[in-house]
């Protein structure tokens, strides 16, 4: 009969039975479920190589990029009548007959006709040449002809010349500087720091801006444009994204601390004087004949006490001397007289007084003053004449 013993330790055989069994049905469950794990990560791997072109075989192709935008080809319209303007002034050297160069900046050529063409530039790139010369983009280079003044301008710095039209393969087109907006784009073409020509582009900043014409008493509208305007830059196109001229460039205000301000003298105040250039070679404009004094720059006790005026004047000009045969002394006015308005146009400086005569009025048409003489206010009527110079 059996028994148990604990040192001798067999196993019955319905034990190693069982066992067996167990390890056989275990053996099956894992190929089951492993079988199709590394099926499916071989055939992952094989694709990937498969369709993994080796490094060393990647084609080296270089993709070339047309780029087209409103900008691109508004440059292309325009540039091509964009010039370089170089002014020469008189040379006593024996060695450099044709002069020493002054200074260069840039110029739009704007009609064609009659084998001449005419560029409109500023009037401070050609001042005090003896000779200008015009650099006209030809063919992927320049050709250099002389350049003939036509007529310029110191007020509104403009200036017109005439070349030969040989080179000349395109005119700009003006455009309408009215309908300007700020923020529409704004290109502008010269020749920054006498290099050939290049562009820069920002946007209108304000369409209409008054500043003050430096060295002068008088003021001016122009276009601000944060498009970058460097010297060289003087007398090029403004342009918009039809590739149309709506100004022309003419300073640069860059202050201590301040990002540089570009300006544009407006298309639509410019025509009139490049017509009157072309014409009569300089602007015809009606003058009173006074010399002037702005009211804000005498003190208080002078208004009130040695002028006599009444509280509520807020501005206007004082005359200082009245020319002999001219409107104002047709009018009767004399020194001390604080003109306030012309017609009905208030006058609070100097500046107002130009402004209103030159861009208001015409030579042989009247004009009403109202003034003040101590004290009292009056008016006077009288007809513009043509100033002999830029006088008020």
């Amino acid at each position: 009969m059996g028994y148990y013993d604990p040192n001798n330790q067999r196993k019955s055989p319905s034990v190693i039975f069982i066992s067996l069994i167990s390890a056989i049905i275990g053996g099956l469950v894992v190929a089951l479920v492993l079988t199709p794990i590394f099926f499916l990560a071989d055939y992952f791997t094989n694709d990937t190589n498969e369709n993994k072109p080796a490094e060393d075989s990647l084609p080296q192709q270089q993709v070339g990029v047309k780029v087209n935008t409103d900008i691109t080809s508004a440059v292309k319209k325009v540039r091509s009548s964009v010039v370089g303007v170089i002014n020469y002034k008189t040379s006593y050297d024996p060695l450099n007959p044709e002069g020493v160069q002054r200074g260069t900046g840039s110029g739009i050529i704007f009609r064609k006709s009659n084998g001449k063409a005419l560029v409109v530039t500023n009037h401070h790139v050609i001042s005090g040449g003896s000779t200008i010369q015009v650099m006209i983009p030809h063919k992927n280079k320049s050709k250099t002809v002389d350049a003939r003044v036509l007529g310029s301008d110191d007020i509104t710095d403009l200036a017109v010349l005439e070349i030969d039209d040989q080179y000349v393969t395109t005119v700009a087109q003006f455009g309408n500087s009215a309908t300007l907006q700020s923020g529409e784009p704004a290109i502008a073409i010269g020749s920054p720091l006498g290099l050939e020509s290049s562009i820069t582009v920002g946007v209108i900043s304000s369409p209409k801006r008054t500043i003050e014409i430096p060295n002068t008493t008088m003021s001016t509208d122009v276009i601000q444009t944060d498009a970058a305007i460097n010297p060289g830059n003087s007398g090029g196109p403004l342009v918009n994204v039809a590739g149309q001229v709506v100004g022309i460039n003419t300073l640069k205000i860059a202050l201590q601390g301040v990002e540089g301000l570009g300006f544009a003298i407006p298309v639509n105040d410019a025509l009139p004087i490049i017509e009157n250039l072309i014409k009569y070679g300089k602007v015809p404009r009606p003058y009173l004949g006074v010399s002037l004094v702005d009211l804000k720059d005498l003190p208080p006790n002078v208004w009130y006490d040695a002028l006599r005026l009444p509280q509520n004047i807020e501005g206007g000009v004082v005359i200082r001397s009245v020319n002999f045969g001219t409107p104002a002394s047709s009018a009767g006015l004399r020194p001390r007289d604080v003109i306030v308005q012309l017609d009905n146009q208030p006058i609070q400086s100097s500046s107002d007084l130009r402004n209103y005569l030159y861009k208001q009025k015409q030579i042989g048409a009247k004009i009403t003053i109202v003034f003040y003489r101590n004290g009292q206010k009056q008016t006077a009527t009288t007809v513009l004449q043509k100033a002999p110079d830029d006088s008020p």
